[in-house]
């Protein structure tokens, strides 16, 4: 059995030798967690240098940017011989869709309520195909041919997800309630067929094993770098878990779900990191930062300072 880790540094080399996060997977992450919120943008020299302590080389991060720019996620402008990238305005739309899921805590009451978005019967398979993969992401679930579930939808995502469609391509959506004076079996009876449960659970729970340690190895003290790192796989992790979870309210889950546990653990994480990391990117970054962590950094989590 291998030994704890005694350092925050101990416990990186552990996590970067047994995980192996993918380099394309940890861009993503140090943009929409840490870059977005400080700067406009990076040079690719600042980015190669921010990947190094995840034993990502210069041409591994470079064909992963160009791959993330065929995704339509970052884009690239050039100054002389030096490349600068930046988010594209679809991936910020998708960084905004997932702030809101990752960073904000999870539901716990519930009106009792369903969103229903049924498609019409017009409409191409490629329409319907591309909006599935959009609501899959928001957590709905399939109830029936064309029609979708969430018992706590986030309208806002939504809206903003049936605003990219032409008007005749939109489907229709509804709130609806369980009828049980007619006999008529509830939806919330269908949330292990319609929602895998277990899977996202044990996502859950194996971040929970790998983080908790880390907890007290951070409160002792480490760097700026070693606070990036952390933080970076950190939210890289919980991004994993987090972005496949449907968010369905608290009454519709055991008391020991252990989604609950998983936020609180990145919550109390993150408050150890997000100073220091801030201190590192200010030193390490030619765009001028802000001497104070930004506010929206502070809003995460429903509030660090608290």
């Amino acid at each position: 059995m291998a030994s704890k880790p005694r350092s925050v540094n101990e416990w990186i080399k552990r996590y970067l030798k047994e995980e192996k996060p993918r380099s394309k997977s940890l861009i993503v992450t140090i943009f929409g967690d840490a870059l977005v919120p400080n700067v406009s943008g990076v040079w690719l020299s600042e980015l190669i240098e921010l990947l190094q302590p995840f034993a990502v080389n210069e041409r591994l991060a470079r064909t992963s940017c160009f791959r993330l720019i065929e995704e339509g996620w970052l884009e690239s402008a050039r100054d002389g011989r030096r490349s600068r990238y930046a988010l594209t305005p679809s991936g910020i739309r998708r960084f905004e869709h997932a702030y809101r899921r990752i960073y904000n805590p999870p539901q716990s009451g519930w009106n009792r309520k369903w969103t229903l978005v049924v498609f019409p019967r017009s409409g191409s398979a490629l329409d319907r195909n591309g909006l599935r993969n959009e609501l899959a992401w928001e957590g709905f679930a399939s109830l029936a041919p064309g029609v979708f579930v969430h018992p706590s939808a986030d309208t806002q995502s939504l809206a903003e997800i049936l605003e990219q469609l032409e008007p005749q391509q939109r489907p229709i959506v509804l709130d609806a309630a369980d009828a049980p004076d007619l006999g008529a079996r509830a939806v919330s009876e269908l949330t292990g067929e319609c929602w895998n449960l277990s899977e996202i659970s044990d996502t859950y729970r194996g971040f929970i094993d790998f983080f908790e340690p880390a907890v007290s190895l951070a409160s002792e003290g480490m760097s700026p770098e070693n606070a990036f790192v952390l933080q970076t796989l950190l939210m890289h992790s919980f991004r994993r878990a987090s972005l496949h979870d449907p968010r369905l309210p608290g009454d519709l889950l055991g008391a020991d779900w252990p989604g609950h546990a998983a936020y609180d653990l990145c919550r109390r994480l993150y408050r150890l990191t997000y100073r220091d990391t801030h201190r590192f990117l200010k030193a390490k970054l030619s765009e001028p930062i802000g001497q104070g962590v930004p506010d929206s950094v502070l809003q995460r989590f429903d509030g660090l300072s608290s």
